[in-house]
């Protein structure tokens, strides 16, 4: 049992040799007209742009987001189904803003009113769909905030399904986009209804207001807003080859503002930005010695995929910086934090993953941890 004998305690500390992108021009700065807004690469996480991120902004339309991933987790748990009538109450069909026009007595179903809430912003539609998920729209708001605390969205409260103003509705940036990517994530299937540049229902067609789903090819979601309060307001995902990036923008001055502010945030981030994939999720990264335990190293990696938004011409280099405790004992069970890898890129921290064990190794013989033993009380 050949061993390398670390001091007692000992911290581990290996430099990762990862890759360097030459360097280039100084990365350019960009000004948004907006009251806030947040640039996002959905697979790192990374913030490429933002202003005002946690600043309370009214969400607008924008509520609808969550509204939608209620509903969604409703169908994806069967407590309701996609073909499903839903009756009309009074209330819905009175329903002040916009509106996709269902009527007491006209049969709709909650595939309709999902799409009427999506691509029509139907106000009414959030309410029929409100009451048929949770009985009344009081309560559906309840599970809408439970779910925002849930997501990590810390700085929202939502007063009603809609975006109707409300000194008590608010939100920021940084969290709806924690939400954007939650749909893409969560709802893949539903995430398409997005892209739909049109809807009819009760023989009115209505256009979805994204004007981005006619101007730029890659985008392929996701929802306006507008209130005199909120200003125009767009939340937009794009996808180029393998990149997706999110856009979040809030208060500019008219729609077509919104449209342009978001497509000049978009073109930013896949212009200036790189995503590299660095490791794969179970991919071994390392392996760590082992005391006592039935072999005498461990399998070490990460618990997802790692990537990393990289800007050109300011990437140098991105280093990696694995740390782990000595000495590690048996038994040890896969995804079992081992340690932790440091990622910084021009001597900046980027970020710091967990380092987990990626198998189970249970405790040697009766002989092994006795000399194991001995030699940690030696060393």
């Amino acid at each position: 049992m050949n061993r390398f004998l670390f001091p007692l305690p000992f911290l581990a500390v290996l430099l990762l040799s990862i890759f360097s992108v030459a360097a280039s021009a100084q990365q350019p700065e960009i000004s948004i007209a907006a009251k806030a807004y947040m640039l996002t690469d959905y697979q790192s996480g990374q913030v490429l742009a933002s202003q005002n991120p946690h600043e309370r902004v009214e969400p607008a339309s924008l509520t609808k987001l969550m509204t939608a991933y209620i509903v969604f987790t409703a169908l994806k748990q069967n407590r309701i189904q996609h073909d499903q009538v839903v009756p009309v109450s009074d209330r819905a069909w009175r329903m002040i803003g916009s509106r996709m026009f269902i009527e007491p007595n006209k049969t709709v179903t909650v595939n309709e009113l999902i799409r009427g809430m999506i691509v029509q912003s139907g106000n009414d539609a959030c309410i029929a769909l409100a009451e048929v998920v949770a009985g009344s729209e009081e309560i559906f708001v309840q599970m809408m905030n439970q779910e925002a605390q849930r997501l990590g969205m810390k700085n929202t409260h939502f007063m009603n399904t809609t975006g109707l103003p409300d000194p008590d509705h608010y939100t920021s940036v940084h969290d709806l986009t924690l939400l954007a990517a939650a749909i893409i994530r969560d709802f893949p299937d539903f995430y398409p209804l997005y892209s739909l540049k049109e809807y009819t229902y009760n023989n009115i067609t209505q256009p979805n207001r994204n004007r981005l789903l006619w101007l730029d090819p890659h985008v392929d979601g996701m929802k306006t807003g507008w209130t005199k309060s909120a200003g125009y307001c767009l939340i937009t995902s794009a996808k180029r080859d393998k990149r997706r990036l999110i856009s979040v923008v809030m208060g500019t001055k008219s729609a077509n503002a919104r449209s342009m502010e978001s497509q000049r945030l978009l073109n930013y981030g896949f212009q200036f930005y790189d995503t590299v994939h660095l490791y794969k999720k179970g991919e071994v990264l390392t392996s760590i010695e082992l005391w006592k335990g039935s072999q005498d190293a461990l399998k070490a990696g990460f618990s997802s995929d790692v990537y990393f938004s990289i800007p050109k011409g300011q990437a140098d280099n991105l280093k990696a910086t694995m740390e782990y405790k000595q000495p590690l004992i048996a038994p040890v069970s896969a995804g079992q934090v081992v340690g932790s890898v440091k990622f910084t890129l021009n001597g900046e921290l980027v970020e710091n993953y967990p380092l987990v064990a990626l198998e189970d190794v249970e405790l040697g013989n009766f002989i092994g941890r006795a000399w194991d033993s001995l030699m940690l009380l030696f060393n």
